[in-house]
């Protein structure tokens, strides 16, 4: 059998976007700007050329603005798989994970009532994180990846992709403490790849 063209999204933040080595598609249209290597489309389609991801990321974003595009940048598309990443900025700013679960969980909704699967990533360290903040990223995606099980969605660990094994709440390379170096860009590629093409498998074979 060929390969399956699938198109897929990449809802979120600066993690998606690719910053700071990559400025998206959104912010420099229209094929973005930077390095393309810093970002985890890039190694996505890197692994399947038949894929499209489109980086639809956008640094500084709070998960309520990430949800605001939803409609326009995932719906429009019409992708197979929508990823999505987003809380980040939120909890930098002292919010709570209250606040991103709500936002989340509503995009996740939107997602499947448009017969799209949806991908529920986790939020990843900064080196810069307070105790509380670190509590509440770890909080946060303990929720995701639970809520993912009610849902029966799919689940990517994203934080444990770039996470520093001695340390998780750290990460295991950055240029500049808040984002992932590009070692971290391909580790999420890799990781995210491999979630949906276990899901295409099972797919295949119902």
């Amino acid at each position: 059998m060929p390969p399956t063209r699938v198109t897929i999204v990449g809802l979120g933040d600066s993690t998606t976007a690719g910053t700071p080595g990559f400025r998206s598609p959104l912010e420099a249209p229209p094929n973005g700007d930077g390095n393309p290597e810093s970002q985890y489309a890039f190694w996505m389609m890197r692994s399947h050329p038949e894929w499209t991801v489109l980086n639809r990321g956008v640094n500084g974003e709070t998960a309520e603005e990430v949800r605001v595009r939803l409609p326009r940048d995932v719906l429009g598309p019409r992708p197979a798989y929508a990823i999505i990443l987003a809380g980040v900025n939120d909890i930098f700013a002292g919010q709570r994970a209250e606040t991103v679960e709500r936002h989340l969980a509503a995009m996740y909704a939107d997602v499947l009532d448009a017969g799209v699967v949806p991908v529920a990533a986790t939020v990843l360290p900064y080196n810069s994180a307070t105790a509380r903040a670190s509590g509440d990223i770890l909080t946060l995606n303990a929720w995701i990846e639970n809520l993912t099980k009610v849902l029966g969605i799919l689940f990517c660990d994203t934080h444990a992709a770039v996470a520093d094994p001695a340390d998780s709440n750290r990460l295991r390379g950055t240029p500049d403490g808040l984002h992932p170096d590009v070692a971290g860009y391909r580790a999420m590629g890799e990781v995210l790849t491999r979630t949906i093409e276990d899901h295409l498998r099972r797919s295949e074979r119902m």
